[in-house]
């Protein structure tokens, strides 16, 4: 995973004194002759959520009968509490994991199984000026779901974007379907929970 400093300081050549500072913001991942490198770490990045669409609800046919858990880079998760929109360079991964047993001590359910596969989006003016919204959504799962490869091309725009944009609540992404996102858009030091009383819509 590529990271950026999100400072740079040029100090004084007699001493530590800071004469300068440069904001850069941080990167997260890269791109290189239009393949993204496998991101790594993203499970210490922000967690958003984890949608199922099981088999069992969509008569055995579900397009995507796995658990989703989902992750955006901290950068992306403090511009997103703080302005209610997706930074340009923000990154979402997403772990595909298997329905494991429908039993637990708590009753019948839907509890994950075992890492299937990696997904990840990317919203970038720079490399992907012509996309709808400057988004690009990857996969790094094997055909057979038993490995990850090291590199990811972008699907074609047709793949997700059409979706995406049809039903996606902020800007090509299903928000609504992340509570931590809904909950955190534009709030602030509200986003991080625990700041308020009432349930439902404060994260």
């Amino acid at each position: 995973m590529l990271r950026i400093s999100r400072l740079t300081a040029i100090a004084t050549a007699m001493g530590a004194s800071l004469i300068a500072f440069d904001a850069v913001a941080e990167t997260y991942f890269e791109i290189t002759d239009g393949e993204l490198t496998r991101p790594t770490g993203f499970r210490e990045w922000v967690f958003v959520g984890t949608p199922l669409t099981p088999n069992d609800m969509n008569n055995g046919k579900a397009p995507f009968p796995e658990f989703h858990a989902v992750y955006i880079d901290p950068e992306s998760w403090d511009h997103w509490k703080e302005t209610g929109e997706f930074r340009d360079g923000a990154i979402m991964i997403k772990e595909l994991i298997s329905v494991g047993s429908k039993q637990a001590a708590s009753g019948n359910g839907y509890f994950m199984g075992e890492y299937i596969g990696l997904e990840a989006t990317i919203k970038s003016s720079e490399h992907f000026p012509d996309e709808p919204g400057n988004w690009a959504y990857y996969s790094f799962s094997t055909p057979d779901h038993s490995s990850l490869k090291e590199t990811a091309a972008p699907f074609p725009t047709a793949a997700c974007n059409a979706c995406h944009a049809a039903a996606a609540a902020d800007d090509f992404v299903f928000t609504q379907y992340y509570p931590v996102l809904t909950a955190g858009k534009g709030a602030g030091d509200d986003a991080g929970g625990g700041t308020q009383s009432q349930l439902g819509n404060d994260g």
